[in-house]
């Protein structure tokens, strides 16, 4: 029977009937619309149908496939594409796995112009919204097939660009396609990702090999438009635009394995595109997330070449300051901790040559210039990221490495022996770098939230070390700091300007915080600006930086009593280049004068005192006469011009504390305290900094209390600590903890062995002896109140005031209402 059917026409379905007569006998004549439109409704008429109708265009065009008839084979597809265009209905499922079976069919083939055909198809079905959902679809196969598409190496570039760019469209619309409906198969599952991704990244790529076959100009219109690399930017922005925040790691993962398969990390302006298109596509609240994949990455990576670490660091840097403009999370510390332990690990491999830490014949020798990069990208890394963060993070930052910078205290342990000491000022060097990089540019109004005493004391401890970078650094970090206007630029030479209006100055009055501020820590400021002034291996870098951190701080800090502190400093480093009891080198000593002679010049023209002023501009012209030696015009340039003989200087070339502090006193300045010479305190820091070696602290001459004294001529001999005094001092506290632990024992041992009415009586001794005290304490601090009636005199002679109950009180007619 059905052979019959099959034979005659007439007898076949109707459904049958009507999918043959759009095939025309020339398929060059394409479809007959005609009998289109009846197959359209009677599809539409007979929904049930349509499973039918698909099954058999399937098979005529597997057929078709089969006979090279790809005539037939475009047909067959734009009628399926009419069909899905049409039909919305609960029985279109169906006709789906017909038509995706058809479009597998076409994938499969290897004629290029069946594959284009094909994913043109399913490009259409995927923007095709269904009404009712599929349970049981996999896009499996699709993923595989596009995949393998955007990596075609076809002879013909033409060809080869079409089946690319069909790839990416058809991995587009499979994300489309499933990427918001929770009832397909997860398309962010690993194994989907894992091809979607590196396909995409694959065409970016390339976007050079593209652009360097330049078109013509009347072709590259046309050429812009099939471009891979643009194609699949947009499809990799979608993607990372639908992802949620639990799929954000399986998107990201793809990507860094992509880099470090193909070493594209040490270009790294490639990852950094990359990167950029992630964070600029996925919603702002997710970044941190990919920050922290970033920061995995790079400890996966802790024992990879410099290079690569260097790129996935700046490919962080840039990610980090795309993230800061959004939400960062808790992932402030987190990435600031792990990029100090790189670089910690950084110096540790410059150090050893080696990962391992020991050099092998098996071990991979490191190159220490390529770690030094690595240190600055890590170092740079971390003062852009720094520098989008609000003052409240930006504060937690500084505190958070500053307490990870190695001192020399009994909380901080050195590291002993050669290869320690390099290690920890290689670490000081960097920690203090990184912190200069936050510091730069903040920004805060109250100086006690900028500079808490707990990180100015160790910050202060750091600038007492021998090392002169080291303490450059820290000038340079308090300057950054103190500058709050944009002055710091001004001052960045020495110089005596007669008229410093052309500086344009920003000034403002100092504030209430401030002066709390100065009040606190300003001796302690003073004092290590004093001490950094003695050190011989200061060069040019640090006299500017100390005439910067001067200059500021009379400009950003300073009250009268401020002002009035800072001309007793001067004057007494003026003092210390003149007396040279450190033995200063002559460079020095000419430094220091010039350093005088530039802050007492700005700070005159800063107080607008005249008499202050003339005295300044009179000692500075005498010196340009006769010691132009003792100005920065001449000590601090390429090739300073220096005097050998200092040791004869006369008075008229310096500045005299006598004259300031009357002219300064005539206006109303502390004139007491401008006639005390500054003398700084020595404290522990100075033992804690090893700026001094065991044989010279013992030799140490303890002046202090003398130097106080204003009669010079009446000065009390220093007494002279020896290694005699020391040992006596230590065998007298032995003895006095011997006596005081012979003491505890004997109380102990009483109240073991006395009995109980011995112990009782001490202690109720010992009760009424604290009862008396406290009852004549009670009787000096609590008086009764005067009585209104007046005083009795008491039988001594001593009148003695009595307490009138309130009853009794006699008041003034005017107190009687």
């Amino acid at each position: 029977m059905y052979g019959v059917c099959g034979c005659c026409g007439a007898l076949r379905p109707r459904y049958k009937r009507l999918v043959d007569n759009i095939f025309p006998e020339d398929p060059e004549d394409g479809l007959v619309k005609t009998n289109m439109e009846k197959l359209t409704f009677y599809a539409l008429s007979a929904p049930e149908k349509l499973d039918r109708i698909g099954a058999y265009l399937s098979e005529r065009l597997i057929r078709d496939v089969g006979r090279h008839r790809y005539g037939y084979v475009c047909i067959a597809m734009e009628a399926l594409d009419q069909l899905l265009m049409a039909c919305h209905c609960q029985s279109i499922n169906l006709f789906v796995e017909s038509f995706l079976k058809m479009v597998a069919k076409l994938l499969e083939s290897e004629k290029p112009n069946l594959q284009i055909l094909g994913t043109n198809s399913f490009v259409k079905f995927a923007n095709i919204e269904e009404d009712t959902p599929s349970y049981h679809r996999s896009y499996d196969f699709f993923v595989s097939r596009f995949s393998e598409m955007c990596h075609s190496s076809h002879d013909d570039l033409e060809i080869k660009t079409k089946i690319r760019m069909s790839g990416i469209k058809g991995l587009q619309g499979v994300v489309r396609k499933t990427v918001n409906d929770e009832l397909q198969a997860n398309i962010w599952d690993p194994q989907h990702m894992d091809k979607i991704v590196p396909s995409l990244l694959f065409n970016l790529q390339h976007v050079e090999e593209a652009e360097s076959r330049s078109p013509s100009p009347l072709q590259a219109p046309e050429k812009e438009k099939e471009n891979p690399a643009e194609l699949a930017e947009r499809c990799l922005r979608e993607l990372l635009g639908r992802a949620a925040f639990g799929n954000i790691k399986n998107a990201i993962k793809p990507v860094l394995i992509h880099l470090d398969n193909h070493s594209l990390w040490e270009p790294k302006v490639f990852a950094i595109r990359c990167f950029k298109i992630i964070m600029y596509s996925i919603q702002p609240q997710h970044s941190h997330l990919v920050i922290q994949q970033l920061l995995s990455h790079l400890d996966a990576n802790s024992r990879s070449a410099a290079t690569v670490r260097a790129g996935i660091v700046e490919v962080l840097s840039e990610a980090a300051v795309i993230a800061a403009t959004g939400s960062v999370g808790p992932t402030v510390l987190e990435m600031f901790n792990t990029l100090l332990r790189q670089l910690r690990l950084s110096i540790d491999y410059a150090l050893t040559g080696s990962y391992d830490g020991a050099v092998s014949l098996g071990t991979k020798i490191i190159k220490e210039h390529e770690e030094r990069m690595f240190q600055e990208a890590v170092i740079k890394t971390i003062g852009s990221f720094a520098s989008t963060l609000p003052t409240y993070q930006r504060s937690e930052v500084i505190l958070f490495i500053m307490s990870k910078v190695p001192l020399p205290s009994l909380h901080h342990p050195m590291e002993t022996g050669r290869t320690g000491e390099n290690r920890n000022r290689l670490t000081q060097i960097m920690l203090l770098k990184s912190l200069l990089q936050v510091s730069t540019g903040f920004q805060c109004n109250n100086m006690m939230s900028a500079l808490p005493s707990n990180f100015l004391d160790r910050l202060l401890s750091t600038a007492l070390m021998e090392d002169a970078e080291i303490r450059l650094f820290v000038l340079e970090i308090l300057i950054s700091f103190i500058d709050r206007h944009g002055n710091r630029h001004k001052f960045s030479s020495i110089s005596t300007l007669s008229d410093i209006s052309v500086l344009k100055l920003k000034v403002d009055k100092c504030s209430r915080q401030d002066t709390v501020f100065m009040k606190k820590h300003s001796q302690q400021l003073y004092r290590h600006i004093y001490l950094s002034c003695k050190e011989e291996t200061n060069i040019q870098k640090h006299y500017e930086a100390l005439y910067s951190l001067l200059a500021l701080t009379s400009i950003e800090l300073a009250n009268e009593e401020v002002v009035v502190d800072l001309i007793r400093l001067v004057l007494a480093v003026q003092d210390l280049a003149q007396v040279n009891e450190e033995n200063l080198p002559v460079y020095n000593r000419c430094a220091l004068y010039a350093l005088g002679a530039a802050y007492l010049n700005l700070i005159s023209q800063l107080t607008t005192v005249p008499a202050f002023c003339q005295h300044i501009h009179e000692v500075i012209e005498t010196r340009k006469k006769e010691a132009p030696y003792m100005l920065p015009e001449d000590v601090f340039v390429e090739r300073p011009r220096l005097s050998q003989n200092l040791d004869g200087v006369v008075v008229e070339f310096l500045f005299r504390q006598s004259k300031i502090s009357e002219v300064l006193g005539g206006s109303g300045y502390n004139s007491d305290r401008l006639g005390l010479p500054y003398i700084p305190q020595l404290t522990d820091e100075d033992r804690l900094s090893k700026r001094k070696s065991i044989g010279e602290t013992i030799s140490l001459q303890v002046e202090v209390e003398s130097r106080n004294s204003p009669e010079k001529e009446e000065r009390v001999p220093a007494e002279e600590i020896t290694y005699e005094t020391l040992k006596k001092a230590i065998v007298d506290s032995v003895a006095v903890e011997e006596q005081e632990r012979e003491r505890r024992r004997q109380v102990v041992e009483k109240f073991q062995k006395a009995p109980f009415e011995e112990i009782a009586a001490h202690c109720g001794a010992r009760a009424s002896l604290l009862q008396s005290k406290l009852n004549q304490i009670f009787e000096i601090t609590i008086r009764p109140p005067p009585s209104p009636s007046g005083t009795i005199t008491a039988a001594y002679g001593q009148p003695q005031n009595h307490s009138i109950p309130v009853y009794e009180m006699k008041f003034p007619d005017l107190c009687v209402y």
